[in-house]
């Protein structure tokens, strides 16, 4: 696949008791941080079905782009809010294959 974008993928684990609220988070910090950072294409909220995990899927222009988004000012006073509900691992990739219907 020609296209330089990355790809940023967050696994999460989580209290099951606590992953609405933890989909909550990442929703409006999407809806208010993300969508509005230069080179974001678009983010994929993934929960597991037993309530231990939430999955981020996100799509970057370049690998700059993700570093600015991780040295923002708002999503470094918002990274310690998700350490207090879940730890998390971070993978940052490209796309080598996709297959759809």
């Amino acid at each position: 696949m020609a296209d330089n974008s990355v790809v940023l993928v967050n696994t999460l684990k989580v209290d099951p008791t606590r992953q609405k609220e933890l989909i909550s988070m990442l929703e409006h910090n999407i809806e208010t941080v993300i969508r509005s950072l230069d080179g974001w294409r678009g983010s994929r909220l993934i929960a597991s079905k037993d309530g231990t995990s939430v999955v981020i899927y996100s799509e970057w222009e370049t690998p700059a782009a993700v570093q600015a988004m991780r040295s923002d000012v708002r999503m470094v006073a918002y990274f310690p809010k998700i350490r207090e509900l879940a730890n998390f691992e971070s993978t940052v990739g490209e796309l080598v294959f996709e297959r759809g219907r």
